[in-house]
């Protein structure tokens, strides 16, 4: 087996103090989004979400942000996907950003709600076709005896709506994380790593700096 260590690779970026960031964590996220975006950072929208199960079960994917706001953080999937069965038992997640070109994570945490039918709406018909077909075909997760299989209910729904016009399913939506924690990460030479913690008070956010 290889020696990991082979991998290791030293941080060089500069510094993070209290003093450079907002007092408000989505003004400091923004500003860390918009930077990635900037530079063209592949997947700069990718964020690995965790759920859990009623017992505690964890669950980690990589999903894509799709909107955020002072209420909060959007994606849009299946509610009967793994992630889905998880929020109805469990309504809470974390997601962490990592943008390596920075050498820079945040991770968010919080209480997660369904976004309304009107949102939805909105956003599966701006999808591009094959995406519609796609999502309006696959019940998220469950098993299937085939690729064919799965590739016969696009065609059957593209038969049925020549014109791209498939509704959105019932069953597919969005969800919003409303923060309650940020943590604002930036690597550091000899791995002495820069973190801050934004955590709600009763006036606004606490922000302290975590050990690494």
């Amino acid at each position: 087996m290889k020696d990991q260590r082979d991998n290791r690779r030293e941080y060089d970026a500069p510094g993070l103090r209290r003093s450079d960031l907002a007092d408000d964590p989505l003004v400091q996220f923004e500003r860390w989004f918009r930077a990635a975006v900037s530079a063209d950072v592949k997947d700069a929208t990718a964020m690995a979400l965790a759920t859990a199960a009623r017992d505690g079960t964890p669950g980690l994917r990589i999903v894509l942000l799709k909107h955020f706001d002072a209420d909060g953080f959007c994606w849009y999937t299946d509610y009967r996907s793994a992630k889905g069965r998880d929020l109805t038992e469990n309504p809470v997640a974390a997601c962490v950003f990592h943008w390596r070109e920075f050498e820079r994570q945040v991770r968010i945490r919080g209480p997660v709600t369904r976004l309304g039918a009107a949102e939805a709406d909105a956003y599966f018909a701006s999808r591009p076709a094959q995406s519609r077909f796609s999502a309006a075909a696959s019940e998220q997760s469950a098993p299937i005896a085939s690729r064919h299989e799965l590739e016969a209910k696009v065609a059957e729904l593209k038969r049925q709506h020549p014109d791209g016009a498939v509704p959105r399913p019932r069953d597919w939506g969005g969800y919003r994380l409303q923060p309650d924690s940020y943590e604002f990460w930036q690597g550091r030479e000899g791995r002495l790593h820069d973190r801050f913690r934004y955590q709600r008070a009763d006036a606004g956010w606490r922000v302290e700096r975590l050990q690494p």
